[in-house]
């Protein structure tokens, strides 16, 4: 059994894996890295215009080509859920590789959102799979979609069985038993597959290194609670930013909302896509509950509504990562037509991606709003990736023989081995690896 880290072991992001055993392979996840891709962009770049080779180059997606003499025998292409450091790749690198992209039914729900929105086009075969259901892959191999918590519905542990044993990808995932959307974890199957053969386990790292158990999206619901209905808000304007895919954090935001007595109204593009994406599939049923405009000119009419009769509405829109082009950005810097007052409020119910880019973006909106003597609540969140002590629980539910950290810079890879030697494990049985190195197990 060959494993290789082809991209998301020196960095946050940029997430891909590929497995090989007996003569043939499996691709897990193809990610953006997105501060590499938001550079490039705010440079005037256009991502339409620039081939598989430049995106490689300015490190915005994985070398697949340390995997180049696998190509042929590649039989799956499988992702985990549907954020962009996982499945943005997708339209540049899956077409060297003759074989069918699998995922659960949101991911392959965004994905197709994704390419449209993009007008980009895949040749491979789109399978759908449900949670908790297994794919024959081949002969050999087959892939287990095992449901999981994170901060995007129906995201996936994926176990690859073979008769060598199996390799478990849980890449990116948290402990959640009190989900606002979906289910818990399928933690009755983590444990099954710790009594039968787990070679390894490549593991979400992000977090490795802070001591705690990561909390429920119900304690992220139960600060909205407080910042909506407790804080005096009566004759202000309300805009609300999250990360678009974090339908249960949506949810919560429309409750509230509406026990506000306040019209709902979400503004972007993402807002637009992974909200739809969800309705299709019958996850949510947000458009019957909040006035979906996805377009620059439907933005600018919602928003002189709101100017004219501000206490009446709550907007949720995108931009809290400061980035240049998004609705809250744009409205900072005088782009659309409304104007903050003083004490307006402004919730930030997510936290910065850590990267230069995005904290000079965030700081700059930040400082943009204080200006205008808006009131701004920050860190209204709960993260969606496991901490050290989550991570010492899958360990011990799932007792690989081997551990690979994986998502992250290479400190928080270290953080993790650390916790495994803490538990007993033999500095040989913990591989911190780096983009593009292959082991043999």
């Amino acid at each position: 059994m060959e494993i290789c880290s082809v991209g998301g072991y020196s960095e946050v992001g940029k997430n891909m894996t590929a497995i090989s055993y007996n003569g043939e392979a499996v691709i897990l996840d193809m990610g953006f890295h997105l501060p590499a891709l938001i550079d490039f962009e705010e440079a005037g770049g256009d991502r339409r215009n620039i081939t598989r080779k430049g995106l490689i180059q300015m490190g915005a997606i994985p070398n697949d080509s340390v995997i180049s003499s696998w190509k042929n025998k590649v039989k799956a292409i499988a992702l985990g859920h549907c954020h962009l450091d996982h499945i943005g790749a997708v339209p540049y690198l899956s077409k060297n590789y003759n074989c069918g992209l699998y995922g659960s039914p949101y991911t392959m729900e965004v994905l197709k959102w994704m390419l449209r929105d993009d007008r980009q086009k895949v040749v491979n075969e789109m399978y759908v799979n449900n949670l908790n259901s297994i794919r024959r892959i081949s002969k050999d191999i087959s892939i287990e979609f095992i449901g999981m918590t994170h901060s995007t519905p129906q995201t996936t542990m994926m176990a690859i069985h073979t008769k060598g044993g199996t390799i478990l990808y849980a890449n990116d995932f948290k402990f959640d038993s009190y989900p606002v959307l979906g289910n818990k974890p399928n933690y009755k199957r983590l444990r099954e597959l710790g009594n039968e053969n787990v070679v390894a386990l490549i593991v979400d790292s992000l977090y490795a290194g802070l001591d705690q158990k990561t909390p429920s999206e119900k304690v992220a619901r139960e600060m909205l609670k407080e910042v909506l209905l407790g804080t005096d808000n009566s004759n202000n304007a309300i805009f609300v930013t999250c990360f678009a895919s974090h339908l249960a954090r949506i949810k919560s935001i429309i409750d509230f909302g509406e026990r506000l007595g306040r019209r709902i109204v979400f503004l972007g593009r993402s807002l637009k896509k992974y909200s739809l994406a969800a309705e299709n599939i019958g996850l949510v049923n947000f458009s019957k509950r909040a006035d979906i405009k996805g377009y620059r000119g439907q933005a600018r009419r919602m928003l002189r509504e709101v100017e004219k009769n501000r206490k009446d509405y709550l907007v949720v829109c995108t931009g809290g990562q400061g980035e240049p082009g998004a609705i809250l950005t744009s409205i900072s810097e005088g782009q659309l037509p409304f104007k903050f007052k003083e004490e307006d409020h402004v919730i930030f119910s997510n936290k910065v991606i850590p990267a230069a880019i995005n904290k000079e973006n965030r700081a700059n909106l930040e400082s943009g709003l204080k200006k205008k003597h808006a009131r701004i609540f920050k860190d209204i969140h709960t993260s969606g990736h496991a901490a050290r002590e989550d991570l010492r629980d899958l360990i011990k539910l799932t007792k690989p023989e081997h551990l690979i950290p994986a998502h992250g810079e290479q400190q928080m890879l270290r953080n993790l081995k650390e916790l495994a030697l803490e538990m007993g494990y033999e500095d040989k049985k913990v591989h911190v690896m780096k983009d593009g190195q292959k082991i043999k197990i």
